[in-house]
């Protein structure tokens, strides 16, 4: 590696990650979580192709079985993917009974090196017919597989597939039947869980050598989806989580709440990101609210003060996640292909409702490598757009299969979970 390349890389860590996460280049390199290793959507040492089809640049196309819209994740040569699988309705009639599978993947030839049964249950609840009841993403350490199917439990699997220990959270009741789909998030020891919905609200900080849930803390919240983001603040661990009620950061020690404010809107599903000190927190159904706090100022209750550094109340993302690179926010339109770009500092608009055409309904996040921002959704079509602040179109990339999984990127490759086929993506 060159001294002018680490520099670069050095600096996007520096700018661009969350201080919880104490990146070294091993963690780095592999995405081992939903919105990768800086939590971010930016693969800080990836570099896959900007063009493909069916017939270009596929290194390996498998199936999956059942269906999930999890993020695949990904630790040097293995790529793990949860799905349900239904085995049809109960013989007395009444949901569906699934089972709920972990896949491990090799990562050079795309064949299955292990599946692991984690639960097997008849649902008492349903779905958005876009949504399916495996869209929660697992998390890693490198050591260990934390697999999260909601109301199906909270699984730690060992690489070779074995499950060491599971653990049973109940059941949840979602707004309108919706189902699930946050994901959990892993600080050293504890990984935490934003357990929203219709009856009583929790966030559950569990060990994650044992299961064993540390704490329980109350949460005045009807249903989200947001998945929690953990960092440091003056040496102490932090929980973020956004909600439609109030938006609020935990210590994670103590689960006492170190900041509040209200400012989203219904149905919170994007994931906070953070850049340095400042924290963005958005939302987008039946209106529109992105915020960036500033976490150096943060305490109490902080709304309507100088701690919030600005306020965009125009076109924000309903499911997707935003993107940050280079002092940059990118994020879509409720679920359309219309892209913004804003100065992260200061909120200044860069560009505004870009179009990307013929993608239909977008779920995944925006995720980046180099100077690249990759988007794309149901209609199979992919989009690889310059992280530039004038609007620039790189490539339209199309495949047989469509897709609202978030893709995951590790080295030179980009992985894209579809509906019915996983895909890796890699020069030829």
């Amino acid at each position: 590696m060159t001294k002018s390349i680490f520099l670069a890389i050095s600096l996007i860590l520096t700018a661009c990650t969350p201080k919880a996460q104490d990146i070294d280049a091993d963690y780095a390199r592999n995405w081992p979580q939903f919105r990768g290793p800086s939590s971010n959507g930016v693969a800080l040492y990836g570099n896959p192709p900007t063009d493909w089809s069916e017939s270009k640049n596929i290194k390996w196309k498998i199936e999956i079985p059942g269906s999930g819209h999890s993020s695949p994740i990904v630790w040097e040569q293995m790529v793990f993917v949860q799905t349900a699988v239904s085995l049809g309705e109960n013989t007395e009639g009444g949901n569906p009974t699934f089972e709920f599978l972990v896949l491990a993947i090799d990562r050079g030839s795309g064949k299955t090196v292990w599946r692991t049964n984690v639960a097997r249950e008849q649902t008492v609840d349903g779905t958005h017919r876009a949504n399916t009841m495996a869209s929660n993403s697992p998390v890693t350490d490198g050591k260990y597989l934390y697999a999260y199917f909601g109301s199906r439990g909270l699984h730690c699997l060992d690489f070779e597939g074995n499950i060491v220990w599971s653990r049973d959270l109940g059941q949840m009741r979602k707004k309108n039947n919706f189902g699930e789909g946050s994901s959990p998030a892993l600080y050293r020891d504890r990984i935490v869980i934003q357990w929203d919905h219709e009856r009583d609200s929790y966030m559950y900080v569990i060990d994650k050598h044992t299961g064993t849930v540390l704490h329980k803390i109350p949460r005045a919240e009807a249903t989200t989806w947001s998945t929690p983001l953990i960092t440091e603040v003056n040496g102490k661990a932090q929980v973020i989580t956004s909600a439609s009620s109030k938006m609020r950061s935990y210590d994670l020690e103590t689960g006492e709440v170190v900041w509040e404010s209200s400012g989203m809107v219904s149905n919170v599903i994007p994931h906070p990101i953070q850049n340095g000190d400042l924290v963005y927190l958005m939302s987008g159904y039946r209106g529109n609210a992105l915020m960036a706090i500033d976490l150096t100022k943060a305490k109490g209750d902080i709304s309507g003060t100088d701690a919030i550094i600005w306020q965009y109340k125009q076109h924000t993302s309903y499911t997707p996640s935003a993107a940050l690179v280079s002092d940059r926010l990118y994020f879509l339109r409720a679920n359309n292909g219309q892209l913004n770009c804003l100065d992260a500092k200061t909120g200044e608009v860069f560009y505004s409702m870009e179009e990307l055409e013929g993608t239909g309904t977008i779920y995944a996040s925006p995720v980046v490598a180099q100077d690249r921002i990759y988007m794309g959704g149901r209609n199979g079509i992919t989009y690889v757009v310059k992280d530039s602040e004038q609007f620039e179109i790189l490539a339209r990339n199309e495949l047989d299969d469509g897709y609202f999984a978030t893709p995951a990127i590790a080295g030179n490759e980009l992985f894209i979970r579809g509906f019915s086929y996983l895909y890796c993506i890699s020069e030829e």
